[in-house]
């Protein structure tokens, strides 16, 4: 890493990360913690509380993600970390501190918006904390997190989870909760220490704090090339919002970024995050199978970020996401062939892990990456919550619509149709989005803004 401060950058972008990780546990642990805080709160048999109590949370990320962009861009990434720190704080503890149902949802719900201002925020902040050259493997380590985060909501969940039914349904539930308070605190007093991000304060008039802060990442030299970089921009009369962001020389940039963030969603792989007990049943496997299997894709989940981690300054990422798009389309086919002449068995582990396998490689870290990477400096704040509203959206309609689209087409013409998504993504990245690896954000605004 030439002359750089690895040592300091590596410690603010984990310590960015960390919202990811908290973004990937909180996520998961519900589905742990499900069947014993239904039976706490006598919802067993009651399928509308239980679909608020699972869904509430998503409702929390769509208004955490969409109040962000304007927050960040007016008062800066740094005290947005911090909030989204306190807001994972509260949630884990309030979740299950308390024996009052509403008290339970609202708790989720806050816990919700911490996760919608951290999806966008930690790799945005990464993004303009890194020099160009590692740019891609550093926000990369935000995937990393989120992975690090499922892993780690499973694990807790399987360790908390004893024989003692009566513990499980009393207790149990709410350390699965608390636990997240732990790595919370950890966040919240390290978000305090690390700086704000240079290129925001350069960019609103505080050049020699930034200078300083560019100074411990790369030296005088690089900090003064930084610098230049951010001053040659034009100047942008008005100020960053809504209003500017649809405006004409921003939307082929916002296009592209909603389109990213939407496919990633659409492309189909969370659905079997989601509904990996389902799709393993159809393909002939018992319940005792059925988590072994699922166990098998969080490990094959983990073990592929690393190597998109390895690859995306390499190769880049217009490369991989072409790599993502198509190869899915290929297994998504075969899958749906599969399942529609009836096969079963190993076979079909094999393919559902290589799915996994191409998603972790390539779409899942390498959206972040681009969403942290093309949009302008004046409205990156805004347009990364913007695109990352987006994809929540497509989270929701993904999840939401499989059961129908299963229940009318069966499970091999839903994989086709998720094969057709992907073989348009395809197309679409490879006439539209541009390499981004080894830019500054700068030469990247210069190219994608129409002036």
């Amino acid at each position: 890493m030439k002359n750089y401060n690895q040592k300091f950058i590596y410690f603010i972008c984990i310590v960015s990360a960390l919202g990811g990780l908290l973004f990937g546990y909180d996520w998961v642990v519900i589905g742990g913690a499900k069947i014993f805080y239904e039976q706490f709160f006598f919802i067993t048999d009651d399928p509308n509380m239980q679909g608020i109590a699972m869904s509430i949370a998503l409702a929390g990320c769509l208004l955490g993600a969409l109040t962000t962009g304007t927050l960040a861009d007016g008062y800066g990434r740094k005290p947005l970390l911090i909030i989204a720190a306190f807001i994972f704080l509260i949630s884990a503890y309030g979740t299950g501190a308390y024996d009052d149902f509403i008290v339970f949802l609202i708790a989720r719900f806050i816990g919700g918006i911490a996760i919608g201002i951290a999806s966008g925020l930690s790799p945005m902040y990464i993004a303009e904390i890194s020099p160009a050259e590692i740019r891609g493997k550093l926000v990369s380590l935000n995937q990393l997190a989120i992975v690090v985060g499922i892993l780690a909501a499973q694990i807790v969940n399987w360790a908390l989870a004893g024989d003692n039914q009566q513990w499980n349904v009393e207790m149990g539930w709410r350390w699965m909760f608390w636990a997240e308070a732990f790595p919370a605190l950890i966040f919240l007093v390290l978000a305090i220490i690390i700086p704000e991000s240079p290129r925001w304060l350069a960019m609103n008039g505080k050049v020699e704090k930034a200078r300083g802060i560019f100074n411990r990442i790369g030296g005088e030299a690089y900090a003064e090339q930084e610098l230049k970089s951010i001053a040659d921009m034009p100047v942008q009369k008005e100020e960053g919002g809504l209003s500017v962001l649809f405006s004409k020389p921003y939307r082929l940039v916002l296009m592209i970024g909603i389109i990213v963030a939407v496919f990633q969603q659409w492309c189909g792989t969370n659905v079997i995050f989601n509904y990996a007990q389902e799709i393993f049943q159809g393909a002939g496997y018992d319940v005792d199978n059925t988590f072994i299997n699922i166990v098998v894709t969080g490990i094959a989940n983990l073990i592929f970020t690393f190597v998109a981690i390895y690859t995306v300054d390499r190769l880049g990422r217009r490369a991989l996401m072409l790599i993502g798009a198509g190869g899915l389309a290929a297994i998504y086919l075969t899958l749906g062939a599969c399942y529609y002449f009836q096969v079963s068995g190993i076979f079909m582990v094999v393919l559902v892990v290589l799915a996994i396998a191409c998603y972790a490689m390539s779409l899942g870290p390498v959206t972040w990456v681009l969403l942290s990477e093309i949009f302008p400096g004046k409205v990156r704040g805004i347009a990364v919550a913007t695109s990352t509203f987006a994809l929540w959206m497509g989270s929701f309609t993904l999840t939401y619509s499989f059961p129908f689209l299963n229940q009318g087409l069966g499970t091999y013409g839903t994989f086709w149709i998720y094969t057709a998504i992907c073989a348009l993504g395809f197309v679409y990245f490879y006439r539209v989005l541009p390499e981004t690896k080894g830019k500054s954000l700068e030469e990247l605004e210069n190219k994608l803004v129409k002036k």
